[in-house]
């Protein structure tokens, strides 16, 4: 149960990571976008030492804010992104994006009606919370994840290997009238790529 002042933090962090989160997807500038996906993280690390999980509070920290999303803001404004152009087949994939958002939806809904409807469904898991007092959470994390969710974490890691190659795929575009070596063509050439000329002694070509 939380006492006053962890309350009160808990909501004014709850209640800014919600914020920034909405402005992550309404915000026009993309720089803006990732500015506030920064302030989400900060705030969710300090839900996460609310909890004492502090381990995964300075994971976020490090991990996501320190590298995670300051390249996100990196390839934004140094790759110059036509998003206009990437936004605008947008709409013919809105009714999947709809049906992934009920689906999600419906989710959340489940689970806190579960909660409303079995309040004491949470002490049933089969693996209870480690204690902090004999064991560090860190220790029990990597347990949990590297046992019982072992294929889940790999999967994960193959979905933002997956993530990753879109990204560069969406950015990497050839742009006309821009000069870029060619490996291939540079080793395919013959020996017609060079012409030989015997320049006469005191005779320019």
């Amino acid at each position: 149960m939380l006492n006053g002042l962890e309350a009160v933090f808990f909501y004014l962090f709850a209640f800014v990571a919600v914020g920034s989160a909405f402005m992550v997807i309404s915000a026009r500038n993309p720089v803006h976008s990732v500015l506030f996906l920064i302030l989400t993280f900060v705030n969710a690390a300090g839900l996460f030492l609310l909890t004492g999980a502090e381990f995964l509070a300075m994971i976020l920290l490090v991990v996501y804010v320190g590298a995670v999303a300051v390249l996100f803001l990196f390839v934004v404004m140094m790759l110059d992104v036509d998003f206009a152009e990437l936004k605008s087949g947008a709409l013919q994939y809105a009714p999947v994006g709809a049906l992934i958002g009920l689906i999600l939806a419906a989710e959340l809904i489940i689970v806190l009606g579960g909660f409303v409807v079995a309040p004491k469904l949470a002490t049933t898991v089969a693996q209870p919370t480690p204690d902090i007092a004999t064991r560090h959470n860190t220790a029990a994390l990597g347990d949990i994840l590297y046992t019982d969710y072992v294929y889940y974490f790999q999967i994960a890691g193959l979905v933002l290997l997956v993530a990753m190659i879109g990204a560069i795929v969406l950015t990497l575009r050839h742009k006309q009238g821009v000069k870029r070596q060619s490996i291939a063509a540079q080793v395919a050439r013959g020996k017609d790529a060079i012409e030989i000329k015997k320049v006469e002694t005191g005779k320019g070509l």
